[in-house]
């Protein structure tokens, strides 16, 4: 049963979440099944919690053009995945060295960095097998999975954005590479999140045009809220090593322009984001209420 528009903010994120959750329970091989190793930490990281997010916008971009349930809840699903894995290898010794995610044990400090780094790989390439499947419209499946593909690769795209990120590292930051770090490393997959679901559902290029918009905007400003919560908030509230940003001399938003501004920011491209939905009127009020939470959220 999908959220309905009387539900709150709250109830509604709750109940996709609920969704999404069954739908991995079913699409993920059971803890045990052979070899049970990679499994269990597959798992492990896919149900350390989460907030979905990626899920939540694919769905509700594509309930926006009467999308199929079904069909949007499993590609949300593979955008999870995916997300998973760019966690566990992004925790890695090599890359931010994290001992803790989501409240539990990194991957790799659980069941040790081969195992983590296959786990990872087993994700991804799962995300892709779900994606692939067959689907009511092959076209615009394909178009979906190319924008996908190109919103986590080199082209830019997360990947691109994790280089940039190890890169610039121990130097002294500006705005520019903090944009493009963030833009690249979340903000292009939050965007694809978005305009895949509304992709699968046959939206028109106008509408995704918004979304596109709509996307950057909000994913960037949701990058800048993390990077605050790392100043500002504890370990316990965010499930996760917290003021390592500092310690490593990362270039982020706080590092260039102070919390206070970064805050201002993030408000300001929440704002346009919002703003950019009005060609979709009164059934975009959800993904206005997603952009506000993003940056009101604690942990």
């Amino acid at each position: 049963m999908s959220a309905t528009p009387h539900d709150t903010l709250h109830q509604y994120l709750n109940e996709i979440r609920r969704q999404v959750d069954e739908e991995l329970e079913r699409l993920l091989p059971g803890a045990q099944e052979y070899p049970p190793s990679i499994h269990q930490a597959m798992r492990h990281s896919v149900f350390a919690g989460g907030k979905r997010l990626r899920p939540i916008l694919c769905l509700e971009g594509g309930r926006l053009f009467d999308g199929d349930e079904n069909c949007l809840l499993k590609l949300g699903c593979a955008l999870e995945l995916i997300h998973t894995y760019s966690l566990i290898h992004d925790d890695l010794p090599a890359l931010d060295n994290d001992d803790l995610r989501r409240g539990k044990p990194t991957c790799h400090k659980a069941f040790g960095e081969a195992t983590a780094i296959l786990a990872g790989d087993a994700l991804l390439t799962l995300a892709f097998e779900v994606m692939s499947e067959r689907s009511e419209s092959p076209e615009r499946r394909l178009r979906v999975i190319h924008e996908i593909a190109y919103a986590i690769g080199a082209g830019p795209g997360r990947v691109s954005g994790q280089m940039l990120d190890l890169e610039t590292a121990g130097k002294d930051a500006d705005g520019w590479n903090v944009y493009l770090i963030h833009t690249w490393k979340t903000g292009a997959f939050i965007r694809a999140a978005v305009l895949c679901g509304a992709l699968d559902a046959g939206a028109t290029e106008d509408d995704l045009a918004v979304l596109g918009v709509f996307g950057a905007k909000s994913g960037l400003a949701f990058q800048i809220a993390d990077d605050v919560l790392d100043v500002t908030s504890t370990r316990e509230q965010m499930g996760k090593s917290v003021g390592k940003d500092d310690q490593q001399h990362k270039a982020t938003y706080p590092a260039v322009y102070g919390v206070d501004e970064s805050r201002r920011i993030a408000e300001r491209l929440v704002k346009e984001a919002s703003e950019a939905l009005e060609p979709l009127g009164e059934r975009a009020r959800r993904l206005r209420e997603i952009a506000h939470f993003l940056i009101e959220r604690t942990h």
